[in-house]
């Protein structure tokens, strides 16, 4: 068992860079594959970005392709989301989660994939 928990939120301007980490808690972060998510106020929870637990699988939404890079280090038990370009549309509360499932990174982009939420960072972009 996993507990996330997000930090590194803010407001940027447009074109600018936050980075986002969450550290999570438990000696089995490793085998966890991670992922970050996004929800803005009337919005559905939108998928942004998935890692494997070995790092070797990545992937994205299609709004953040290019823009966005997640990463972690399983040494400190944590996982970033490097964000570029920030747009205001980016404009959401993020949130991080853990998942036990070993199916395949990229197929793992529902809010309904994941066991194990952290409570939110806020990310906001002004134009």
């Amino acid at each position: 068992q996993v507990q996330p928990v997000e930090s590194g939120g803010g407001l940027v301007q447009a074109g600018g860079s936050l980075r986002l980490s969450c550290a999570a808690s438990g000696r089995t972060f490793r085998v966890y594959t991670m992922g970050w998510f996004r929800q803005a106020p009337g919005k559905e929870r939108e998928f942004v970005a998935g890692i494997s637990w070995s790092s070797t699988s990545t992937y994205y939404g299609d709004s953040v392709k290019g823009r966005f890079t997640i990463s972690r280090d399983n040494a400190k038990n944590t996982v970033y989301l490097q964000m570029n370009s920030l747009k205001p549309e980016d404009t959401a509360v993020y949130y991080c989660a853990a998942t036990r499932s070993l199916a395949a990174t990229g197929s793992l982009t529902s809010p309904a994939d994941y066991d194990y939420w952290g409570q939110g960072t806020q990310v906001t972009v002004s134009s």
